[in-house]
């Protein structure tokens, strides 16, 4: 397996938490590599339902090493939470989970600034969870960002905070952003789990590399909210495709042997931003009950979008993926009618490729080709035993992805897998 690179190639919620769960059983250790709390990572074993936000999906394989990497944004009052509660349901980790000392953390300024931005878009808004994530971001690239290793060190603490301060001197609404009174009240309060925790995530990655150890990257969000390839403005604050996660891990490209693209068998979006093959009633209700999609993070109910075949191509292609993951096939199964999204038209003219404007993308009319259905209410879980038409329906995506499908997902338990190849 050497290292895989596990990403979702549409707009998030593909199942990447499980299908990490799954890598992780031959892996030596697994990386959240971007993002923030604004993920959640759902993976269900025994009937037992765990929502991952910040550690690594490999934390339920006993023995995996779990990484958090320089490219997330790290919230240690819910990074906290989120320890106790695996703690409560029997999961060790101690000693199991390293976050990297260049991580930048989300303090409470970046929250209330999350706040008040989104409610200056008026009509404009971008969906955010109010997590802090872009704005620690922000102040990451800003260069007066506090990261996790700063906090061991009190002199560098005290400079940090001094920087950050005069950067929101200008405050908001002549309320100031930037406490540094309660900032150093928050550091204090986790040094003692930052001196835990905290490590050289690059350097262990680069020797458990050289050791020949197997290790999963674990993505977050999907591609098509990645901040420079997605449909911007209504995307998410980092990089989500593999260019993120090699950067947010501290692996060098090649070492990246193989990348596995998530999605779900139809399309999924929570919040704003335009979805071309949005489904029409009665199926957008039908999926999004039957799917139970409704957010992991935010708890709001997911847009439901016929699948997408020229997203998926553009996706696949900057993404260099190599295997593909399809989750939700089970969703399907009994609807009296099926279709997916071939070609893309935008004022009555083809549209060669995934537009790069987002007004064009939403303008975009889609062109579908009916799919034959399946039988329900589900899908058997044994290989070989797929329906002909759910077949020829996974053979679609292949032709459009140009990868093989590795693995089919047809129900939320970890053994709800039909594995197609290795």
């Amino acid at each position: 397996m050497g290292v895989t690179a596990v990403i979702g190639i549409q707009w998030g919620d593909e199942g990447k938490g499980k299908i990490v769960d799954v890598l992780c059983d031959r892996a030596d250790l697994v990386v959240r590599c971007q993002g923030g709390s604004n993920a959640g990572h759902t993976v269900v074993v025994d009937n037992r339902t765990f929502v991952l936000h910040l550690v690594p999906s490999g934390i339920l394989r006993d023995g995996t090493v779990c990484l958090i990497g320089n490219g997330v944004a790290v919230d240690l009052e819910l990074l906290t939470a989120e320890l106790e509660e695996l703690k409560r349901s029997g999961i060790a980790t101690s000693g199991r989970l390293i976050v990297s000392r260049r991580a930048h953390l989300v303090l409470p300024h970046h929250k209330r600034i999350d706040q008040a931005q989104e409610a200056m878009r008026g009509g404009g808004k971008i969906g955010t969870t109010m997590r802090g994530i872009g704005p620690c971001y922000t102040d990451k690239y800003g260069r007066f960002g506090i990261r996790l290793g700063d906090l061991v060190d009190p002199s560098v603490l005290k400079a940090r905070i001094q920087a950050a301060a005069r950067a929101h001197a200008g405050g908001r609404d002549d309320k100031p952003v930037f406490d540094a009174a309660e900032a150093e009240a928050y550091c204090r309060t986790y040094l003692p789990l930052a001196r835990e925790i905290s490590g050289d995530v690059a350097a262990i990655l680069m020797d458990a590399l050289g050791e020949g150890k197997e290790i999963v990257l674990e993505g977050a969000q999907g591609f098509l909210l990645d901040i420079d390839h997605g449909t911007y403005p209504y995307v998410t604050s980092s990089n989500t495709g593999v260019h993120g996660l090699i950067t947010g891990s501290g692996l060098p490209p090649s070492s990246i042997d193989s990348v596995v693209g998530v999605l779900k068998a139809y399309v999924t979006r929570v919040g704003e931003g335009p979805l071309p093959t949005e489904m029409e009633e009665p199926y957008q209700t039908l999926v999004r009950e039957k799917g139970r999609e409704f957010g992991a993070t935010t708890g709001r109910p997911r847009r439901c979008g016929w699948l997408d075949l020229v997203a998926l191509e553009y996706a696949c292609s900057l993404n260099g993926v190599t295997s593909l993951v399809v989750t939700k096939l089970d969703t399907l199964a009994g609807l009296d009618a099926l279709k997916m999204c071939v070609a893309y038209e935008h004022d009555g003219m083809p549209v060669p490729s995934f537009p790069t404007e987002t007004d064009v993308l939403a303008g975009c009319t889609c062109r579908y080709v009916g799919c034959d259905t399946w039988a329900g209410p589900s899908l058997p879980g044994e290989k070989g035993t797929l329906p002909r038409s759910a077949r020829a329906y996974l053979e679609r995506i292949e032709a459009a992805a140009g990868a093989p499908i590795m693995m089919v997902s047809v129900g939320p338990e970890r053994g709800d897998t039909i594995q197609l190849q290795d």
